[in-house]
């Protein structure tokens, strides 16, 4: 893991300003807007940083979130959701490392994620 990050999110506004955060905070970032896309990429990349939106078309993000968790590959790679539904973000509190509630502004995003690069 070499300061990789995946932004697995539909909405194009909110997944380029994730990419935009993500690079400034010193990521290499792939963007993933398909939930089948997604689970295929997670079998083959191996990410130091994941966002994760939980609704995506075709294979949602509670099961991306369980595929990741369960990975040893993966074991490592910090997941962040970002959601607009408080309550499932409370629900999958204990299997991310951090949950973010919509809107989530580019600069607290490059802040918080900074934090977890890999120096």
């Amino acid at each position: 893991m070499e300061n990789i990050a995946l932004v697995i999110e539909d909405d194009q506004d909110l997944s380029n300003i994730f990419t935009e955060a993500l690079k400034a905070a010193g990521y290499q970032v792939e963007t993933i807007r398909d939930g089948a896309i997604a689970q295929q990429r997670l079998k083959e990349a191996t990410p130091e940083l994941i966002i994760l939106d939980m609704h995506l078309p075709n294979i949602d993000g509670g099961n991306l979130l369980t595929q990741i968790r369960n990975d040893e590959r993966l074991v490592k790679t910090r997941v962040i959701i970002a959601t607009a539904d408080a309550l499932l973000g409370e629900y999958y509190e204990k299997k991310a490392d951090l949950v973010l509630v919509k809107p989530i502004s580019f600069s607290q995003l490059r802040d918080l994620t900074a934090r977890y690069r890999k120096k």
